[in-house]
């Protein structure tokens, strides 16, 4: 009979209450078991005493007969001291899926077409202001070069 050590729900809706609990791994997640070893009182705050009650004696004797802890019990055996659980590596967690990765890459694509066009507007604006300076120092020009050309004629009479 393979025995697992795990969580048994009660409590109201939305209030759950938690017993952990020695039971065959093939029965109900409510159903019979073979003996409570604590509870578990996800309500209360976390640096609560009274959140997770545990018998260290039964925990122990019960992993020393081979019963299986779920993965929440063994984060309440490590954090007891009892049974040591290996820090897990999922990288692939916090990476987003594809149509996230699709959206992402549109908004890329149209913030740097937007970047584009305003240093496109600005390098535009810089030109057209720059014109009418030239303009008007090209139309200044022959106007002086003029007066220049009418004072020699002037002296050359």
């Amino acid at each position: 009979m393979a025995v697992a050590i795990r969580l048994s729900r009660g409590g109201a809706k939305k209030r759950p209450y938690y017993r952990i609990i020695v039971a065959d791994s093939r029965s109900a997640r409510d159903g019979k078991y073979l003996e409570q070893i604590g509870t578990y009182n996800p309500m209360l705050p976390k640096d609560s005493g009274e959140r997770v009650k545990l018998n260290e004696d039964r925990a122990r004797h019960w992993l020393s007969v081979g019963a299986k802890p779920s993965d929440r019990v063994h984060r309440f055996l490590d954090a007891a001291g009892i049974l040591e659980r290996a820090p897990r590596n999922n990288p692939k967690k916090g990476e987003p899926g594809e149509a996230a990765k699709e959206r992402a890459e549109e908004k890329a694509a149209k913030v740097a077409e937007a970047e584009e066009a305003k240093k496109a507007a600005e390098e535009e604006a810089k030109a057209a202001a720059e014109a009418p300076a030239e303009e008007a120092a090209a139309e200044e020009a022959p106007a002086e070069e003029a007066a220049a050309e009418e004072a020699t004629e002037d002296k050359g009479e």
